[in-house]
């Protein structure tokens, strides 16, 4: 699961022992409780998703249900299953059209797996776009996930999440060629967040390097290659991408002389 994903189900999993006392989704009984944490506290996505289907088929009527619906569509994602993500996270937010985590799932994976050659591609970023929209409107007056979650650590997650709708539309900006927007829109996300996302700065390079800001692109780069605990899979994009901007500020090789 994501960090966001994790904060955000520690933060409820937290006060499920005194939910009865507390104006949140409330269990029925104990069996209901019982469900709940059991959806919770599954470490493996298939097991969260089993975990959540009997929550929502035993108990019909339970206040949990789009906490379950979220939790399956976050399960699917983490399974790299798109399609059945954004099927779930649809039916997340008609059960509670305030679900920004949801939107800004769904901003951010149809922005990822759009390409310029597809012919719908003008729907799908419109598509992306509104969510993200959509998810910064519902951010606004959002209300904690749990009361007793601390003011700094609510406020420290709701800029990650906003962090997250402005990557999305920086991805469809990339798409539509328009960098300075991208650019414009990655350093918001990167600026704005509690914990920048060292992948979000590999992709700010990538559209330095597409606007011919060859400098700057190194600049941002050298930052992630020196960020400790970066995946190492990041630090080997950093990297590749940094050495585009070196040849592109260098310039096409010049072929060698023949000698007569």
């Amino acid at each position: 699961m994501n960090r966001l994903l994790l904060a955000g189900a520690l933060a409820l999993v937290s006060g499920l022992t005194g939910l009865m006392a507390q104006k949140q989704p409330q269990p029925k009984s104990q069996k209901e409780l019982d469900a709940v944490k059991a959806m919770f506290e599954a470490q493996d996505p298939d097991v969260r998703i089993k975990a959540a289907d009997e929550l929502m088929t035993k108990f019909a009527d339970t206040e949990f249900k789009s906490l379950a619906l979220y939790l399956t569509a976050a399960s699917y994602e983490q399974k790299n299953d798109f399609e059945k993500m954004v099927i779930w996270c649809e039916r997340t937010i008609q059960a509670d059209p305030k679900h920004y985590a949801c939107m800004l799932m769904l901003a951010g994976g149809i922005a990822k797996r759009a390409r310029e050659n597809d012919l719908d591609l003008t729907e799908k970023l419109a598509r992306s776009d509104a969510y993200a929209k959509s998810a910064l409107e519902a951010l606004k007056d959002a209300p904690k996930p749990n009361p007793a979650l601390p003011d700094d650590q609510w406020a420290a997650t709701k800029k990650d999440f906003v962090a997250q709708a402005h990557e999305a539309y920086a991805l469809a900006a990339m798409l539509r060629k328009k960098y300075d927007v991208a650019i414009a829109e990655f350093k918001e996300a990167i600026d704005g967040a509690g914990t920048p996302d060292p992948a979000t700065m590999v992709r700010l390079g990538q559209a330095y390097n597409q606007s011919g800001k060859y400098d700057d692109a190194v600049a941002i780069l050298d930052k992630v290659m020196a960020t400790a605990n970066v995946h190492p899979q990041i630090k080997q994009f950093a990297q590749a991408e940094r050495v585009r901007a070196i040849q592109a500020k260098s310039g096409p090789a010049k072929p060698a002389e023949t000698k007569k």
